[in-house]
């Protein structure tokens, strides 16, 4: 039977063999104390604060020129294509374009085949005067649909007679930021750009975490507008 000393010899000479072999060395270890966890704590608590009553704002963005043509995403709701016409009618608009995609249901039974045309029969019924809208669809895509939008008036705007140097762009509530960058990025550097957020009435802005649209909204338009600052628009 080995002796208890033998061993603990024969355990000290192999801990110093590796530690001669530099296999294992000894480091020191900060760790936050009681306080250190509380200041922590409060500063992630601060943090989500900040963010939650700020990011609305902040994606919602209202900053428009003086332009020569205000374009209407053809996606909005019927009221915010009313405000949109207040809007109109208060600048100096030569032109109104209403943007939009092909219809993804009823499109062989509807009489507008995309939210383009759609949004501009509506502006007409809402008593708009039809020489000044055009509605401008763009191609059937699955993804970048809003850059497929901003190429689709790029084009008219390049072959039309109006010589165009600025634009609004009239959009929704938190999607504000996100079409901004797009439209900005595709129009370069001959067109700029201005943006006008319309105010959803599906929930409360001020209070967005409070309703589910509202939380659906402002997370999914985060999420898109992050992953649309890694994006080369103007290709």
């Amino acid at each position: 039977m080995v002796k208890p000393e033998k061993i603990e010899k024969l355990l000290r000479e192999f801990i110093k063999f590796v530690t001669k072999m530099q296999l294992i060395h000894r480091k020191e270890q900060w760790s936050l104390t009681l306080q250190g966890w509380i200041v922590t704590l409060l500063c992630i608590i601060a943090l989500m604060i900040v963010t939650v009553t700020h990011i609305y704002p902040f994606l919602a963005v209202s900053s428009p020129i003086e332009a020569d043509v205000m374009v209407v995403e053809g996606w909005l709701p019927d009221y915010a294509i009313k405000k949109a016409i207040a809007k109109f009618n208060r600048g100096s608009y030569r032109q109104l374009i209403a943007t939009g995609l092909p219809l993804d249901k009823g499109y062989y039974l509807a009489q507008y085949k995309n939210s383009a045309e759609i949004t501009a029969a509506t502006l007409i019924a809402f008593g708009f005067n039809k020489e000044q809208v055009v509605a401008v669809p763009s191609a059937n895509v699955i993804k970048y649909r809003t850059q497929a939008m901003a190429i689709a008036v790029r084009e008219w705007l390049l072959t039309s007679d109006l010589n165009v140097k600025t634009i609004n762009l009239y959009t929704m509530g938190p999607h504000a930021r996100r079409s901004w960058i797009i439209f900005k990025a595709v129009l370069a550097p001959e067109i700029q750009v201005g943006v006008i957020a319309a105010k959803p009435w599906e929930y409360n802005p001020n209070r967005w975490w409070k309703y589910s649209e509202g939380v659906r909204t402002v997370i999914g338009e985060t999420i898109a507008y992050v992953y649309a600052r890694f994006v080369d628009w103007s290709s």
